[in-house]
């Protein structure tokens, strides 16, 4: 295949990034459109990166110069613009959450499966070097008998994420994914069911404070995930309980420990890599060989059935329900 001509909808803060990388380090890969509601802004994009710009995302869909498709946008028009990939028989690449229902994710997987076209997202934690490491010396602890993940955030300079017709959700949905698709994907089991509580400090219409604690289906295993957006500080704690030691780690700040008894030994961690380009490498690198995606739609489902179980057990008063990811 010859160089893979990509589109871009979304050109806000994080599609710029793609924009970047696209442009600089991705073999195999050209920056042929983007799109933008602001035009304005759009054309600047555009003239940055020595691209076409549309103000229409189905006009750069049916750009004959648009091999595949990034999408990178409020989760809310991921279905609509994933289904028009599909029709256009084009490969998707859709920034996560993959949806804000597992009912729309679920429309996504019937139009990729329909349109036979190869489709991933963006769940990019999985390339952080701190949680690869952790991954790869969890065989050192043994058995696991409790997790724990925790991300802190800064508030956010976005409002509509704040906005629940275009969010979908808050921070439960658009960074609580991240820690809900890590759990599955260290730990190699799945969330059962999850008691749920949330509040809002900072924002109005949606929560940016939360606590989860989930049950794994694995005999014993118990998990705790939590995340705020609400102060002047960033963190991204990880902590694995096995009957072997433990692992504490912080992704924000590369920072990891095997803990046995009253003494630490500090893990090795690789260099750290822009984790947007390297889902956009295996994205590309999918698409050119005919390989399967890393990271399935399936994937992006069933962390936004974890987050869909949030919202109804904090509407139980924190009552523990069940993850379904089939609807």
């Amino acid at each position: 295949m010859s160089t893979l001509g990509i589109g871009i909808v979304g050109a806000g803060k994080h599609g710029v990034r793609y924009a970047r990388h696209i442009t600089e380090d991705v073999p195999g890969a050209r920056l042929v459109a983007i799109c933008r509601r602001n035009r304005k802004e759009g054309e600047a994009v555009a003239a940055t990166y020595g691209c076409a710009f549309h103000d229409d995302w189905q006009a750069l869909i049916d750009d004959p110069r648009v091999d595949a498709v990034v999408t990178v946008v409020p989760p809310v028009f991921n279905r609509p613009i994933a289904e028009a990939v599909c029709r256009a028989r084009k490969p998707i690449l859709l920034e996560k959450p993959v949806a804000v229902t597992v009912a729309d994710g679920l429309r996504i997987a019937e139009a990729v499966a329909a349109a036979g076209v190869p489709a991933m997202v963006a769940h990019t934690m999985r390339y952080d070097a701190t949680a690869n490491a952790v991954k790869a010396h969890l065989p050192a602890i043994g058995r696991l008998h409790s997790v724990g993940l925790t991300q802190r955030f800064e508030p956010t300079q976005l409002d509509w994420l704040d906005r629940p017709e275009e969010s979908g959700g808050g921070i439960v949905l658009h960074t609580g994914v991240h820690s809900m698709d890590l759990l599955r994907v260290l730990t190699g089991r799945e969330v059962v069911d999850v008691s749920c509580v949330m509040a809002r400090v900072l924002t109005r219409d949606t929560e940016d404070n939360f606590v989860m604690l989930a049950r794994m289906n694995a005999e014993g295993l118990l998990a705790h995930v939590a995340g705020s957006r609400a102060l002047d500080g960033r963190t991204g704690l990880m902590e694995f309980a096995g009957e072997g030691g433990q692992i504490v780690a912080d992704h924000v700040h590369r920072l990891a420990w095997l803990v046995r008894g009253g003494e630490r030994t500090a893990l090795p961690i690789a260099d750290p890599v822009p984790t947007v380009r390297e889902a956009l490498r295996a994205f590309v690198a999918g698409v050119r060989d005919g390989t399967p995606m890393p990271i399935t739609v399936d994937d992006g489902i069933r962390s936004v059935a974890i987050a869909e179980a949030c919202y109804r057990s904090s509407e139980a008063g924190g009552a523990f329900v069940r993850v379904i990811p089939g609807g």
